[in-house]
């Protein structure tokens, strides 16, 4: 098999060590990659250093057009990266046709932020002392970034570092996750036919050992990190005078309130919240974890997801038919099948699912969960919910801002002064009315408070977090 370079500075290198990476469902040979060592990521910081004066000043049409290509050349690529996407996570392939589709609205949307990413006038002499004078507010890059993207959205995570790096000017050195480096590394392959200058873009998928030294770096003063909450507080710490944008966990919360009565409602509700209670196996840290439906539809609620939840297709992520397939390795679903364990020990019941066979867990729903059990206070990252009834919107309300997370909610209602509640007392980043919490358009700005996160992802949100406001003054200006 044709071993896949990495990018250090644009240029492919094919370095002296290789690692396989294999399907997490059937242990499948997917691709040979080239692993960077010291030297190679030496190479590709100090490229970006170097480039850093360039990127600034690059003008916004080159940007823009390397962002519309990368954007066009995924299009045409799709059904090949999806494939590449499925065979290297696991992901059922009608999910990797989804994030590859998202990709390319990701690239898109950063091609039009660059464009208009012009900055603000002020008007000063709002103030008599001020007469003649004149404002203009602009972002430039901070500085190099180093971006540090986990296994669960292979492409399209990646996307959300490389796309607003890109577009604000900032050079960037991308460390995708080990697990699934060959997407990361086909993007390279793409971003390698633009115009954009040497230095502006590394893609090297070093081991995590590396990762320490990459974060204490001084050249790299930005660093955007998705993953779990333990290594980004760890990066967080560690380097406390550096910008850490940090994209955590979540344990998201789907309400469904007494108006969602009628049965297309119901429905509606129940399918939603099945499907991406357990799509990409659970591993997204907006997947539903919890579920809390009103006291007065809560038998009847109950027994249409069970059911929903029962007949997800589960298997091979290559059928198209199969909306559950494996989490990425047998650890993490022994560690789901051994928190499932620990909820029925403590008097959980389960509705349907509970099983394990390898890689793959059996979409699971509980009910009865206690209320220190790891399946209500952690996040699973697994296909597991649990259900649970309420009386009152207080009770609901206080019951999801029990978390040490604050990602994403879902409220299922048609009572628009209820929606406005929602946003305003739910203490987490985005309110998903009529909708699970899993929700997301890639372009707004997506990301949590509390242990779920610093910063926000979704373009010209993403560019804020790796810029620096300058203002300049005109003087004697007659406005």
């Amino acid at each position: 098999m044709v071993t896949t370079p990495f990018y250090v500075a644009g240029r492919p290198v094919t370095g002296t060590e290789q690692r396989d990476v294999h399907s997490p469902y059937d242990g499948t040979l997917i691709g040979t990659y080239a692993v960077p060592g010291e030297a190679d990521i030496e190479a590709a910081i100090a490229a970006a250093v170097a480039a850093l004066p360039t990127t600034r000043t690059l003008s916004a049409a080159t940007r823009a057009a390397a962002l519309d290509h990368v954007s066009a050349r995924l299009a045409e690529r799709a059904e090949e990266i999806a494939t590449l996407i499925s065979g290297e996570n696991g992901k059922p392939i009608m999910w990797a046709k989804a994030e590859v589709g998202r990709a390319v609205s990701t690239f898109r949307w950063a091609a039009e932020e660059a464009r208009r990413f012009s900055g603000e006038l002020q008007r000063l002499d709002t103030d008599p002392t001020a007469t003649g004078r004149l404002a203009l507010v602009r972002r430039f890059a901070a500085g190099p970034v180093l971006g540090i993207s986990p296994f669960n959205f292979p492409l399209n995570l990646v996307a959300h570092k490389v796309a607003p790096a890109i577009a604000a000017g900032a050079p960037i050195v991308l460390k995708p996750a080990p697990k699934t480096p060959l997407s990361a590394l086909v993007l390279g392959e793409i971003l390698a036919e633009t115009d954009l200058p040497a230095g502006s873009w590394s893609v090297v998928p070093a081991d995590d050992e590396h990762a320490p030294g990459m974060v204490a770096d001084p050249r790299l003063p930005v660093i955007s990190f998705t993953g779990s909450e333990g290594v980004g507080y760890a990066i967080q710490r560690a380097v406390p005078a550096k910008r850490v944008v940090l994209e955590l966990g979540g344990n998201a919360a789907a309400v469904v309130m007494a108006d969602y009565s009628s049965e297309a409602d119901m429905d509606w509700a129940a399918a939603r919240i099945a499907t991406f209670g357990n799509y990409q196996a659970g591993q997204s840290c907006i997947s539903v974890q919890r579920v809390y439906v009103h006291s007065s539809i809560v038998e009847e609620f109950t027994a249409v997801l069970a059911a929903k939840v029962a007949t997800l297709a589960t298997g091979d992520p290559a059928d198209p038919q199969t909306v559950v397939g494996p989490m990425i390795n047998e650890a993490a679903a022994a560690r789901v099948e051994s928190w499932i364990a620990e909820a029925v020990e403590g008097g959980a019941t389960v509705l349907t699912g509970g099983s394990r066979s390898g890689t793959t867990v059996a979409p699971t729903l509980l009910a009865d969960v206690p209320a220190d059990a790891k399946c209500l206070t952690e996040e699973v990252f697994g296909p597991v919910m649990s259900v649970a009834a309420f009386d009152t919107v207080d009770e609901v309300f206080g019951a999801v801002n029990n978390s040490r997370f604050g990602l994403q909610a879902g409220v299922f209602t048609h009572d628009v002064q209820l929606a406005f509640r929602a946003q305003s007392e739910l203490e987490v980043g985005g309110v998903i009315v009529g909708d699970v919490p899993s929700y997301r358009a890639d372009q707004m700005p997506y990301g949590g408070v509390k242990n779920s996160g610093v910063g926000r992802e979704g373009l010209r949100h993403a560019m804020d977090d790796y810029t620096d406001v300058r203002v300049m003054v005109l003087t004697g200006l007659e406005l």
